[in-house]
């Protein structure tokens, strides 16, 4: 996995250039929370004492990292802008529907403690929502970065709309922007897809899941529990370690039912139109498939950081 490069204070390489949440590799909620608001405090030491027509900070994402940015910059009297090329919530919004967001009591800038233990995505949203209402921040929606250029003391941030003079940017963006791909023929196929939206779309289909993160794991199990479908989860793993331990036992608990097949040490070959064939321990097989569904993590968006200047290492799972 490629991760960039910060500091304790969350700054890359590159002075003046943050990033926290998802795209340094915390994609947790409640710790993007806290490193969103930790950016800000280290952001706030370098603007202290400055005066000028300058943007003390654009933060760039409204996930959870961004969205405590940005109520941390308001409670901290920050001049900033917050720009998000979707809508609120980030990676968050894009879950599945019903899906439990499993997170921790965390601390919200302007608001105080939040104290879900375990909620769905509805739910969340909902709450940021009212949070965003009653704060009275601002998120500039459907603002894509196109580009971030050093300019004498700060950067220029430069949107599709207008361009921003900054002293920092916090880069808060979530990795998922860019789905990992398979690399195999028949990708390309329209029922392949790389998010799960809604499990009742493929009611009465055969559907096939690749990976082995939470994503995977809770894309086989909704779409298992919908009438007449017929589910098999392919991993190239052995094992789902990486998952969490509630939904392992529910892919344990709905194979044992005969609900969901699930196929350890196995890789997609080709798919076609009606049909799928995945090497499993060396062994070709062909099964029937209505539609694919392929979680296997988003692409860090290492060109976009590199052409900033924040330098990007490679990690491969080692201690």
């Amino acid at each position: 996995v490629d991760i960039p490069l910060v500091d304790p204070n969350f700054q890359t390489n590159v002075p003046g250039i943050f990033i926290a949440g998802e795209l340094g590799g915390m994609g947790l909620i409640r710790n993007a929370i806290e490193q969103g608001r930790q950016a800000i405090s280290s952001i706030r030491k370098m603007a202290a004492g400055r005066g000028s027509d300058m943007l003390d900070v654009v933060i760039v994402g409204a996930g959870p990292a961004g969205f405590s940015a940005t109520l941390a910059a308001k409670e901290h009297g920050l001049k900033s802008v917050t720009l998000e090329q979707d809508t609120l919530g980030g990676t968050v919004a894009h879950f599945p529907r019903g899906k439990l967001v499993m997170t921790a009591p965390a601390n919200l800038p302007m608001f105080g403690k939040v104290k879900f233990t375990e909620t769905n995505k509805e739910s969340l949203l909902k709450f940021w929502q009212e949070v965003e209402r009653k704060t009275g921040i601002k998120i500039n929606y459907r603002e894509r970065v196109e580009g971030i250029e050093p300019n004498g003391q700060g950067y220029m941030v430069r949107t599709g709309r207008r361009t921003y003079r900054t002293r920092s940017v916090l880069l808060a963006i979530g990795r998922r922007g860019t789905p990992r791909t398979l690399g195999v023929p028949g990708e390309n196929l329209p029922k392949v897809v790389y998010r799960l939206i809604d499990p009742a779309q493929y009611a009465g289909q055969h559907v096939l899941v690749v990976g082995g993160g939470d994503s995977a794991l809770e894309a086989a199990c909704s779409i298992a529990e919908e009438p007449g479908t017929t589910v098999t989860l392919s991993y190239r793993g052995d094992g789902f370690s990486r998952a969490k331990q509630k939904n392992r036992d529910r892919i344990d608990g709905l194979a044992r039912a005969g609900r969901l097949s699930v196929w350890l040490k196995s890789n997609v070959v080709r798919i076609d139109t009606d049909g799928v064939e995945i090497d499993v321990g060396g062994t070709a097989r062909t099964i029937p498939n209505d539609a694919t569904i392929v979680c296997a993590g988003g692409i860090l968006p290492t060109g976009f950081l590199k052409s900033v200047g924040v330098t990007v290492e490679t990690k491969y799972g080692t201690a």
